[in-house]
């Protein structure tokens, strides 16, 4: 391994293990899908089932099984916790970096550091890389069959190829048929703009489909079998309803994943829509001078990968756009396509000529892009808490400390290196934001968002375990309950009121409408929980007025 090899290997694991792994069991599960999917894969462990998912012992069947599958690994070999949950998604976030920078090493090579980099820091990866959640999984595996997709067509060789319906396969038993759908449209649409049709006919390679049927249809098969109604709940209702209807009430408006996109591409947001539209000139020059294209190996008009890229990037946003259900985590596979596109941009920019000064249209809006998330990250107790930023002293603290990061990455882009630094001042911040929300912030968002504190304290006041029920509370501290105590939690709600003695979780000053609700049995109050605003009771069983 040569010296800049092993320089390589060690800002990748660093990056990646603080970025993704460092502080992830400092706050514990949050919202709805950690706790459900954690709960669901312990379920499947505890059964020895790896073909039906299941929660609370009935069929869940709303998402396909990669991840639990690898969450049930992790629980077997370092047993069952919220961090062990989150592992799958650390584990393919790793794999996608990974798979970045050896795909730049070989085809596009100088660069590959900073793609990998890129990718690594983007806030999306960031968030999803530290979620118990499959938009990990799906992103991933599609990302890496995007990429063998590539160097099939760059260099011709069938092993790509067939990684490419390997990765299709993965994606599809990691959140279902859209994984093949988005390449076949992304894949059409390259071939169309680069004028290289013939790219779809040759795609479609009789081993590559066998492979793909093979490693995805066999529990789609085996899950049809034991549940009769999978087809009617996973394709119906969880793929095409979702898609067509807001039958979940996802609703968000058209435009939503502009912002979305832009976000999650954070903090590279500026130079990668700078990449675009600089990839969308040169596509119009190059049709407008109405070049031959040609499909063979290796055939390349220098900006091809640029215009995949964009491609890539495109069709996931515009695909969601149009459905009628929307959430942040759908449009992650399209992230990793802005890190590769950035690379070219910084190749071809530095590549082609000897300057590396940076347009000084992109340094302000960058420098101000990057640094600007160290004020909310530094404030964040205050967003957890009291749900606004402070004024007064601490708000000053925090301008002050983006400030000085806003110019010096301004002062650095504008310097003779420019380009050159652009990948090291722009980490820094991502960093030290990284630092400030998991030194700061863990503890407010394991208080305020999740169920583990609250679990813990109805726990330590137990002398047994009794049933849980809840009663006007979010489904996330329902699922996190759930999670935490390993138990069925019952829900007022839905007319689940156990006859024998129970435990209830409700919102606080509740106590009157309890005792309506349970007339003839006794409520006790047992405690409060500030942070989440919530109470919790003691309720006798029906006919009994003693507590025991």
């Amino acid at each position: 391994m040569t010296a800049g090899n092993r320089t390589h290997s060690l800002l990748l694991a660093g990056f990646c293990a603080f970025l993704f792994l460092y502080g992830l069991g400092q706050f514990g599960l949050i919202g709805a899908d950690e706790p459900r999917y954690a709960q669901v894969a312990r379920e499947m462990l505890e059964r020895r089932d790896w073909v039906t998912p299941t929660l609370d012992g009935q069929p869940w069947l709303e998402k396909p099984p990669l991840y639990y599958w690898q969450a049930m690994a992790f629980y077997a070999l370092l047993g069952v916790h919220d961090w062990s949950a989150r592992l799958p998604s650390v584990l393919d976030a790793t794999l996608m970096v990974l798979a970045i920078y050896f795909f730049l090493r070989r085809f596009r090579p100088g660069f590959e550091i900073d793609g990998a980099l890129i990718a690594a820091s983007c806030a999306g990866v960031i968030g999803y890389a530290r979620a118990a959640s499959t938009d990990m999984p799906l992103a991933a595996a599609f990302s890496i069959g995007m990429i063998a997709w590539w160097a099939w067509r760059e260099s011709g060789k069938r092993v790509y190829l067939a990684a490419f319906y390997v990765g299709m396969a993965q994606g599809t038993l990691a959140k279902g048929p859209v994984a093949p759908l988005l390449a076949g449209v992304i894949i059409v649409l390259y071939a169309a703009a680069a004028r290289e049709l013939r790219l779809v006919v040759r795609t479609l390679w009789a081993p590559g489909i066998f492979i793909f049927c093979v490693g995805a249809f066999p529990w789609y098969v085996a899950v049809q079998m034991q549940n009769p109604e999978f087809f009617r709940e996973f394709i119906l209702e969880h793929n095409l309803g979702r898609f067509s209807t807001n039958l979940y009430h996802h609703t968000e408006p058209f435009w939503y994943y502009l912002p979305v996109t832009a976000l999650g591409l954070a903090p590279w947001t500026v130079f990668v829509g700078a990449a675009f539209v600089r990839s969308g000139q040169l596509w119009w020059e190059e049709r407008r001078s109405s070049k031959v294209k040609t499909s063979e190996p290796g055939a390349d008009s220098g900006y091809s990968l640029s215009w995949f890229a964009c491609c890539w990037l495109i069709v996931p946003l515009v695909f969601f756009s149009i459905s009628q259900s929307k959430l942040p985590g759908y449009v992650l596979p399209a992230l990793p396509a802005g890190a590769i596109l950035l690379a070219e941009y910084l190749r071809q920019n530095l590549m082609s000529s000897e300057s590396a000064r940076v347009s000084k249209w992109l340094i302000v809006p960058h420098a101000l892009l990057a640094a600007s998330p160290i004020v909310p990250a530094l404030l964040i107790v205050y967003l957890m808490t009291q749900r606004r930023l402070p004024g007064g002293q601490p708000m000053l603290v925090a301008l002050a400390v983006a400030f000085v990061m806003c110019a010096g990455i301004a002062l650095t882009l504008a310097g003779k290196l420019g380009l050159r630094m652009l990948r090291f001042v722009t980490l820094i911040p991502v960093v030290l934001t990284v630092a400030a929300v998991l030194k700061f912030g863990s503890n407010a968002m394991d208080q305020t968002l999740s169920a583990r504190p609250l679990a813990e304290e109805i726990s330590a006041m137990e002398t047994h375990v009794l049933p849980l029920a809840i009663y006007h509370v979010p489904r996330e501290l329902e699922y996190g309950l759930t999670f935490y105590r390993n138990r069925l939690t019952l829900n007022y709600d839905w007319g689940s009121v156990p006859a024998e003695e129970h435990l209830l979780v409700a919102p606080e000053n509740s106590q009157p409408a309890i005792i309506r609700l349970v007339a003839g049995r006794r409520v006790s109050f047992l405690g409060h929980y500030a942070p989440q605003h919530v109470d919790y009771f003691w309720v006798a069983a029906a006919g009994s007025e003693s507590k025991p």
